[in-house]
């Protein structure tokens, strides 16, 4: 939307000028008119035989959820929360973004994550943009709570052949927490998430994918209010492939690839969650991270191209 003013004077005037000078031009312009978190682009006083253009520009995906609690810079919705997520509110207008197919940046219990709408395939492939991922680089879901792990897996293990009837029993203490579990993907969970290739390419299936509970209230808040999983996948530098903790560097780093939004919880520190392998009868401990070493968890074997895979796959 454009707002323009423009006056006109001296001889350099058309032969029909306006009658109304600068003062009495602001009055009958009201201010309530710009959208309420836009300043004006440019004001400029008039001089002799002069053209003043006043506007204002707005994005129509983003402005509407723009309040002045919140820090917005070249279309990026910037929202510092407490830790403690004590003033969760803040987070509504992220919700909002996530359900029109926003693509931004959430706390976890680990490190940072981008995430994106599950069912929003466009979404889902902006994502991939921003970070550059691989069309075969598969994405992690983050779940607020185990009714999302049973809709979107099929589950976890019976047992792990170690005297435990039902392995989910010993899981269920350690979650929410800083794992990721690596499980069989039910028929729910949509195709750009278990399949990879080009629309004009074959898919091939992949059976398997990272799905995390975690213990944050800032990232448990967002999953709660938007009611579903979210696509996941961590922040690190573009090149370097370091982890990025601090979100103002990932605001500045990600925003001009069209980052939509950035959620300040705090700089984190770089230890990422503890990968567990589930889709066998053991569970194999592929990745020490935040997450201790559980007494029913086997180490996974060195080696196996799988399992290096696996390691650089999942954050």
């Amino acid at each position: 939307m454009a707002l323009q003013l423009k006056l006109y004077g001296g001889a350099a005037a058309p032969a029909a000028p306006p009658t109304f000078g600068l003062r009495s031009a602001f009055k009958q312009l009201r201010f309530s008119s710009f959208p309420s978190c836009v300043a004006p682009k440019a004001l400029t006083f008039p001089r002799h035989g002069m053209i003043v253009s006043m506007t204002t520009k707005r994005s129509p995906k983003r402005l509407k959820y723009a309040t002045p609690r919140f820090t917005k810079e070249d279309g990026l919705l910037y929202v510092q929360v407490d830790p403690s997520g004590a003033d969760s509110w803040k987070l509504d207008p992220v919700v909002e973004l996530l359900r029109q197919g926003a693509v931004g940046v959430i706390p976890t219990d680990t490190v940072y994550a981008i995430v994106c709408d599950l069912k929003n395939s466009s979404a889902i492939e902006r994502l991939r943009r921003i970070k550059d991922i691989e069309p075969s680089k598969p994405l992690s879901i983050l779940c607020h709570s185990f009714r999302d792990i049973d809709t979107y897996t099929l589950g976890f293990p019976r047992g792990d052949g170690q005297g435990h009837a039902s392995i989910f029993r010993v899981v269920k203490q350690c979650l929410p927490g800083p794992y990721t579990f690596i499980l069989t993907a039910s028929k729910q969970l949509p195709k750009e998430c278990i399949r990879y290739g080009t629309p004009s390419a074959k898919y091939a299936a992949r059976k398997n994918v990272g799905v995390r509970l975690p213990d944050d209230a800032i990232c448990q808040a967002v999953l709660e209010k938007f009611g579903a999983p979210l696509i996941s996948t961590s922040v690190k530098t573009p090149k370097e492939d370091e982890w990025m903790l601090d979100p103002v560097q990932i605001a500045d780093t990600y925003g001009p690839e069209g980052l939509d939004f950035v959620v300040d919880g705090g700089v984190r520190v770089a230890d990422p969650s503890t990968v567990v392998e589930m889709t066998g009868q053991t569970p194999k401990l592929i990745r020490l991270g935040k997450g201790p070493k559980l007494p029913w968890m086997e180490e996974a074997e060195e080696g196996p191209v799988e399992q290096e895979d696996s390691r650089a796959r999942y954050a």
